[in-house]
């Protein structure tokens, strides 16, 4: 028989069972759209935290002291930024290149002294797109050149200095050398981040100024931070750079230098994972036991089918294409079912602030604030994956029927009532 007779049949023969093929093609929908909305979530997520992080920190890929990660000290810098910042701008996706001083200090005003981590910038070339903390500034203002006079403080941790808009502020660290060295500031801003433990420990210093204070030359500087597009080219563009700028200077991805972050997203996609691969299963059980009792039902029927004239492989091809229906049928549906959620979650979003502590409650991961509204943004190549596995599945689950269909006995079969 023709392969489109056997298509219009193989059609047919799945709405014999209206019932039946409709709860199965029900549990493939609703088996995608649970696959899509947990990966499409743990995307967007994932990917807002790692972007955050970037800007927060030492970028998607970071050019570094080759020892640096290992014994973090301002003495293990790297010099001739400028040149750093010049190669990797010549690579295709990189974006933006900022450079940094990062380290501790040790924060004094007449009333308190508290400890906490510092991060110099260059506010004529950062800005919010890069440096993340500059978005939550609640008072004050920011720095109107590298080398001004202020510093910018974390709410908590002004709160815990006694530091006001205005008031000074001495800041006590070890320089390039080794030696303790200090530095007077004025509070110009006031910055909440979202994360509490950044909030108690962060100061903000103009680059220059701190250069100055540590004996850094020009083009020196702790770190030249690289921006991409796309988080998931970091590993590509980290191995390029590394290239260019030679055994002197390390260029190591946002998972390097953040490995406690890296390790949470690890885990909680690996957990995504194991429960769609459970729903896979269940729905594959569920597609198999449609095809397999139709197949059972339709015994008699087979045999006859062989007596006039079918082969075991029309037979085989006639189950197979009712699978193929049903997989058809099924994505369609699941399209259908998946459309509208998926534009309402990735537009308005679950507002989760209710669940974790009401109004001003705060989520902070590894170090990094992580939204309190959860946001849906799948990956294109996720998204076919997806269609792919529930199609291969489901044909996957015809196999045996199929087969089964094929090895039908037309005497003994033809028997049965």
């Amino acid at each position: 028989m023709k392969g489109s007779s056997l298509g219009v049949m193989a059609w047919r023969n799945l709405w014999r069972r209206r019932r039946r093929t409709l709860i199965t093609i029900s549990s493939i929908a609703f088996g995608s759209f649970l696959a899509v909305l947990f990966t499409s979530f743990q995307d967007r997520n994932f990917a807002d935290m790692i972007d955050l992080a970037a800007r927060m920190i030492g970028g998607h890929v970071t050019l570094q002291h080759p020892e640096y990660q290992d014994k973090p000290t301002l003495s293990r810098s790297v010099v001739d930024t400028d040149r750093l910042a010049s190669l990797s701008m010549e690579d295709q996706e990189v974006e933006r290149v900022v450079t940094r001083i990062m380290g501790f200090a040790m924060l004094s005003t007449a009333s308190a002294n508290y400890g906490g981590g510092f991060i110099a910038y260059d506010p004529d070339v950062e800005d919010e797109n890069t440096l993340s903390f500059l978005e939550g500034l609640e008072e004050g203002e920011l720095f109107e050149s590298s080398r001004d006079r202020g510093i910018i403080l974390g709410k908590k941790l002004a709160k815990n200095l006694g530091a006001e808009m205005g008031k000074k502020v001495v800041y006590t660290l070890t320089d390039k050398n080794g030696e303790i060295v200090s530095g007077l500031a004025r509070v110009s801003g006031i910055v909440r981040t979202g994360a509490p433990s950044l909030d108690a420990a962060l100061c903000i210093l103009p680059i220059d100024s701190i250069r100055d204070v540590l004996g850094y030359a020009p083009d020196e500087a702790l770190q030249v931070a690289v921006f991409i597009d796309d988080q998931r080219k970091s590993g590509e563009v980290a191995r390029r750079l590394q290239a260019r700028v030679g055994p002197d200077v390390a260029a190591l991805t946002w998972d390097q230098i953040q490995p406690d972050l890296a390790g949470f997203i690890a885990m909680k996609v690996g957990g995504a994972i194991f429960m769609e691969v459970l729903i896979a299963i269940i729905v594959a059980a569920g597609i198999f036991n449609t095809l397999f009792v139709s197949v059972m039902e339709r015994l008699r029927e087979f045999g006859i089918m062989m007596a006039i004239g079918f082969s075991p492989g029309s037979l085989f091809r006639l189950v197979m294409l009712e699978s193929l229906w049903l997989a058809l049928v099924g994505l369609v549906a699941a399209a259908a079912l998946t459309v509208g959620p998926y534009l309402y979650l990735s537009t308005k979003g679950i507002d989760m602030t209710a669940m974790i502590g009401g109004e001003g409650a705060e989520m902070e991961v590894a170090g990094v604030a992580v939204s309190t509204v959860m946001r849906a943004g799948i990956f294109p190549e996720h998204a076919i994956m997806i269609a792919v596995a529930v199609f291969v599945a489901t044909m996957l689950s015809g196999l045996y029927p199929a087969w089964r269909a094929g090895r039908v006995a037309p005497v003994e079969t033809i028997k049965i009532v």
